[in-house]
């Protein structure tokens, strides 16, 4: 047919959708263009194209019922029968998308799926339709809006999707996999690998998955694991269409002939329940399409893209006389599909026309239609009268004609005045990060306002609502948390402002004042720093886990020990818990009860902090129990997720952590059963009633640890469930009290927020006065209402607001196992005395040693910080002074505050999650030596994790015993890195980079050269790191360190555990050696041995006991220089052509540590010494520090100077 002349509006033509209407010719369409088809002009319109009067439709015999144009010219790709109402859908090369209505083929939609790709395959669902095209997945409703768009990877080239259930969607392709979708999250959940690419055809049955690849091949896969049970290879060229019925598959396809492929007039039978082949049936057509059609028996339609169709059944002979055709407008038939019912046929050419066939004159497309909706009518001729006398009628309903006329709301100039909004002040933080170039200011947004909308207030006095409004710098979201700028700036989260030089020029001594170490936030997981702040100082947990060591690869113990090592040794300096943390998010335990976070959860603030943080609390009790009860009899875990555990004594962490009990359940038949268990802690269990009645809190920590319940349980004498009474009596008091708060809903934050104001009245009331609601008192006032001399000071109105906790609690065993709890105060303490003596008789007093609390924050997800009352014994090694003190430790800030401070909770944005107390004088009780339990026993020699290892040559020899290093002798160090995670960064709006989150790295490499003696040079320690995270860049250009290498499966290397090499390291710092290396700062801070001191860095490793060779070839004020520069220069040695290796540059570095003894005299003369440096760098610049190409290559390793280590 010709085209050329239609209108281009025909393709959005949209027709009446009731078929009242007596149909007639769009005024649009040229009938000459229709002169193919023999239609009446004058009566039949255009999507309704019937056959001639003369053709009798006869039931059970296919004829045309209908013709229909979907899209002129535009090629149909693909035709379906909608499953759930009585629609026709139709897809075009285009990537446009036509449904049709009922047998008459009514259009009802019509819209753009894609605007490039064709589509490859429709299915419908209950509420809307799918459209698969090239690499876009997309669900649409079946008026055309759109539901979800999934776009898949743009190198995917899809053919085929598969219904499986409701929800699950099987997408095949060209590639070698297949992609299994949840539609109800939209999101992929499995990747099938499949051996043979290129699925264009997926069909389904009760047993199995059909595949049909463009091989000519057909796989059948099981159902639920989708491994291949048996495969067909039906043709040699490729595969056009098959169909399953029953037990029978056929397939159509072309084969290869000298020519090239050639369709095979051959079908291929299969029988699936032997699985082999059956007599092949000879069509008259050439076959591209074939659907089983199975009625009264099993019949098969096979089309050919000329358009003819012939019916056959699979087990017979094709007879010539079933044959009829097809007339298409086009020259080639595109698209085929059945209905569900049987009843029609739907063929789709290569002009855009669809036809029709159906076996009677009123078929229906499905057995069970639902009703289709249509479009409602226009009723704007139908509007109700209005009734006047309606005072709250919306005169907006009237319609008003547009005038030309002044309408009563134009205001005349004369009764008018402008008066402009004054502009509102420029934040303060914007001020105070505004950077100025020129005449023009650049600062970061703060984001305290929504965007392009500036509130505006009408009255000045609103300006000054509250004294809160002078807080210079406001917290990030002040709009959207009103509250927040009630929050001190102590508590608000803290973040690492990054530079060029990364951490080196940040000041942390600004947050923190003290010689405690704070911890590091940006390491993944660092949520837990102030619970790590918290038991490190418990004087005995801190030295009982300081003495620990096994041989365990990721023990936590051992690595916290390690962390409190750096604790110790630091004098005020941040140190960062990575070792420890990797070891945490290693352990299946952990991720199975939640504790890791993504990097998304945390920056998101999806995770509940209170939730999380009380739930590592009883998991790092329980492991660290575990572990060091694995020292003498090994043990499989026993859950974290419960508080009780088997055997509490035989760890030292039980000893301090663990409180015997007696669960007695009690039927109602009168038997009664008691066991025995511990628990490491306590979870707050409040009451239930809704008076306001007034609680102690030791009132409501007796109902917590004495939890009486009534609850369903088995009876041994009633062989059934009974319900029974559940009563706990403790049999023996932890040393340590380790008490969860659980506030996790508004329920119980109303509830210690009505304690506490209860606790202020009656405060108020002990000291002599009344306060209301709205009467504050100055200080002078409390001063009038003081005590008599002699008794303790009344404290101020500040210090009782929003207390409930008390400082100390005492506990008494009674005789019955009963158990009595009451707050202690000092007042207590000089009424009765000190509670030493009375231990004797089941009587303990705890006091309050730390708080961990949840500072809110919605957008973010708020912070957690502690408050610590940290003991002499510290302040005596940091500070040399013996008192107490209360602490805020906030990541890495650090801050004195007031003891009051430490039990104030505005649950408004402040509130507990967990409480310690302490036995008065613990310490002494426990023997709080540390010994250093690395011995020299780590430097032997040590098998391989590789299994190839053994296989090659290794590239060190251990020491041995004659060799094992002293104080003062050299080792040359060198490390090599990987990335885990990328940096995170953007740009400022002067154009700048800003670090948010620096780069992940781990060692993946340590290597530790002899220094002196005959094998001067040769490696002892060559240890390649293995890890169990994903590594993102093995950064092999710089660190030698190829995929594989830290694998044990693969590696021909010799890999080893970071911690074995870690106690290495630690030894030889113990032993006091001297480290000789380029870079060393690096090296061990990502070994975790080194923590930040203003501009130079605080080492585990002593000043005295780093040479590093990046200071001593420098001068002040000048840049740094390469290892490969100064090999070149001062030794002639050209190192690194291609890539890095760890043994080169630890030789490389001892030699130039030789030469600058040398040059400088051992240090006598450094005037010779600068003017060396002066003309290394006048060298430098002029070669744009490079160093030439090499012409003969030469290394360290064939320097005069190891003659004699390669001798060996």
């Amino acid at each position: 047919m010709n085209f050329e002349g239609l209108d281009p509006g025909l393709a959005e033509y949209a027709p009446a959708m009731h078929s009242a209407l007596d149909p007639v010719l769009d005024a649009h369409l040229n009938p000459s263009l229709l002169q193919n088809v023999e239609l009446d002009p004058e009566g039949v319109a255009l999507e309704a194209l019937p056959v001639q009067e003369s053709v009798h439709i006869m039931e059970g015999v296919y004829s045309e019922l209908h013709s229909v144009v979907a899209e002129v010219g535009v090629p149909v790709s693909v035709s379906h029968f909608d499953l759930h109402e009585e629609m026709l859908w139709v897809g075009s090369h285009g990537g446009h998308a036509t449904s049709f209505f009922g047998p008459a083929l009514e259009r009802y939609s019509s819209f753009q799926v894609n605007g490039s790709d064709d589509i490859r395959q429709i299915q419908s669902l209950e509420n809307g339709i799918l459209f698969l095209t090239k690499n876009n997945l997309k669900y649409m409703a079946r008026g055309g809006l759109i539901i979800f768009d999934y776009l898949l990877d743009e190198n995917e080239d899809m053919h085929s999707l598969l219904l499986t259930d409701s929800s699950t969607l099987l997408v095949g392709g060209l590639q070698n996999h297949i992609l299994e979708i949840d539609l109800n999250t939209v999101q992929e959940t499995q990747k099938y690998a499949v051996e043979t690419p290129g699925v264009t055809i997926m069909r389904q049955t009760n047993r199995f998955f059909f595949c049909g690849h463009t091989s000519g091949k057909v796989s059948l896969r099981d159902l639920r694991t989708f491994k291949v049970e048996h495969e067909f290879d039906a043709f040699s060229g490729s595969l056009s269409d098959f169909d399953v019925h029953g037990n029978l598959l056929a397939a159509c396809g072309f084969s290869s002939r000298l020519t090239g492929l050639a369709c095979d007039r051959f079908l291929k039978v299969y029988d699936l329940r032997m699985m082999r082949a059956i007599t092949p049936l000879q069509v008259h057509v050439d076959p591209a399409f074939l659907r089983f059609i199975p009625t009264y028996t099993s019949r098969l339609a096979i089309i050919s893209q000329s358009g003819q169709c012939q019916f056959c059944e699979p087990t017979g002979l094709a007879n010539p006389a079933d044959i009829f055709h097809v007339n298409p407008v086009g020259p080639l038939l595109m698209t085929f599909d059945v209905s569900a019912s049987k009843q029609a046929l739907a063929f789709g050419d290569s002009e855009g026309c669809v036809h029709l066939w159906t076996d009677s004159p009123e078929p229906s497309f499905n057995p069970y239609s639902r009703e289709t909706e249509f479009a409602l009518p226009c009723l704007v001729d139908s509007l109700p009268p209005l009734d006047w006398s309606q005072d709250l009628l919306p005169l907006s309903l009237i319609p008003v004609p547009l005038t030309t006329d002044t309408l009563l709301s134009d205001w005349p100039a004369a009764n008018s005045a402008p008066a402009p909004r004054r502009a509102p002040p420029v934040d303060a933080e914007i001020l105070r990060t505004m950077k100025k170039v020129g005449f023009i200011g650049y600062a970061p947004n703060p984001r305290t306002k929504l965007r392009n909308q500036i509130p505006y207030r009408l009255k000045e006095s609103d300006s000054e609502f509250d004294s809160f409004s002078q807080v210079t710098e406001s917290p990030v979201g002040r709009e959207e948390e009103p509250h927040l700028h009630m929050v001190s700036k102590k508590y608000r989260k803290v973040t690492i402002k990054y530079s060029k030089l990364g951490l080196e020029d940040f000041d942390f001594k600004h947050y923190n004042k003290t010689l405690f170490a704070g911890l590091e936030p940006h390491i993944p997981n660092a949520y837990c720093n102030c619970m790590i702040q918290v038991l490190y100082f418990l004087e005995p947990v801190r030295c009982l886990i300081q003495n620990h060591l096994c041989q365990k690869e990721f023990c936590l113990a051992c690595e916290l020990g390690f962390l409190f090592h750096m604790l110790d040794l630091s004098r005020g300096d941040p140190c960062q818990g990575s070792n420890f943390l990797r070891a945490f998010r290693t352990i299946p335990e952990a991720s199975a009860l939640g504790l890791i976070l993504a990097d998304s959860d945390e920056a998101s603030g999806k995770g509940n902090l209170a939730r999380l943080i009380q739930r590592w609390n009883r998991f790092i009790l329980t492991q660290l129990h575990q572990d060091m009860q694995e020292l003498e009899v090994p043990q499989a875990y026993r859950g974290a997720g419960g508080s009780s555990f088997c055997s509490s004594g035989d760890s030292v962490i039980g000893q301090l952590f663990s409180c015997e009990m007696e669960n007695c359940s009690l039927c109602r038949c009168g038997s009664e059963t008691v066991r025995a268990s511990s628990t490491l802690l306590f979870t707050l269990s409040y009451p239930d009633d809704k008076i306001g009645k007034n609680y102690d809190f030791a009132q409501v920590l007796k109902r917590s640890i004495c939890l009486d319940q009534n609850t369903q349980a088995w009876c041994d004498n009633c062989e059934k469930y009974q319900p029974t009474i559940q009563t706990r009596n403790i049999r023996h008091l932890p040393d340590i009290l380790v008490i969860n708060c659980e506030v996790n809903s508004s329920k119980e934050a109303d509830f210690w927020r009505m304690q506490a104001e209860v606790a202020f009245k009656m405060a108020v009331k002990k000291h002599g006065g009344e306060i209301s609601k709205n009467k504050e008192f100055a200080l002078a006032d409390w001063k009038e209402l003081g005590s008599p001399e002699g008794v303790l000071v009344c404290p101020s109105i500040e210090e009782l607001k929003n207390v409930w906790l008390p400082f100390s609690i005492r506990m008494k065993m009674t005789k019955n196992k009963g158990l009595d709890v009451c707050n202690w105060t000092d007042g207590d303490e000089m009424q009765w005395g000190p509670a030493r003596a009375e231990e004797e008789h089941g009587v303990y007093v705890y006091d309050l040693m730390a708080t961990v609390v949840h500072i809110l924050d919605s957008r973010t997800g708020g912070s957690l910080v502690a408050h610590i009352k940290v003991g002499e014994t510290y302040h005596q090694r940091k500070e040399g002074v013996t008192h107490q003190q209360w602490y805020l430790f906030n990541d890495f800030l650090i801050e004195p505050i007031d003891k009051h401070e430490a039990v104030q909770f505005d649950m408004n944005w402040k509130v507990p999650a967990i409480l310690y107390y302490v036995k008065r004088n613990l310490n002494s009780r426990y023997n709080l030596n540390i010994k250093n339990p690395i011995e020299a026993s780590v430097l032997l020699a040590e098998a391989s994790l590789a299994r190839k290892q053994r296989k090659t040559h290794t590239t060190f020899i251990p020491l041995m015993l004659n060799e094992m290093p002293q104080i003062g002798d050299l080792v040359g160090l060198d490390a090599e890195f990987v990335t885990l995670n990328e940096e995170e960064a953007e740009l400022r709006s002067d154009g700048t980079k800003s670090t948010i989150k620096p780069s992940q790295m781990s060692v993946a490499r340590i290597t530790c050269v002899r220094g002196q003696g005959p094998n001067e040079g040769i490696p002892f320690i060559d240890d390649y790191i293995s890890t169990q995270e994903q590594v993102v860049d093995y950064l092999t250009q710089y660190s030698g360190i190829k995929p594989g290498d830290l694998d044990a499966k693969i590696s021909s290397k010799h890999l080893t555990t970071l911690k074995s090499t870690y106690l290495k390291l630690r030894f030889l710092i113990d032993i006091g050696v001297k480290f000789v290396g380029h870079g060393l700062q690096k090296d061990f801070r990502v070994i975790n041995l080194m923590v930040w001191q203003g501009s130079f860095k605080s080492l585990l490793v002593p000043k005295d006991q780093v040479l590093d060779t990046v200071y001593l070839f420098h001068m002040p004020r000048k840049r740094m220089i390469s290892l490969r520069f100064l090999a070149w220069y001062f030794l002639d040695l050209k190192i690194q052509a291609e890539t890095h290796d760890s043994i080169e540059d630890a030789r490389t570095a001892l030699q130039l540590y030789r030469k600058y003894l040398e040059l400088s005299k051992n240090g006598t003369e450094p005037e010779s010494f600068h003017k060396v440096l002066k003309g290394l760098y006048e060298k430098g610049r002029k070669m744009d520090w490079k160093v030439p190409e090499p012409e003969g290559q030469t290394s360290p390793k064939n320097a005069p100077v190891f003659s004699s280590v390669l001798a060996l």
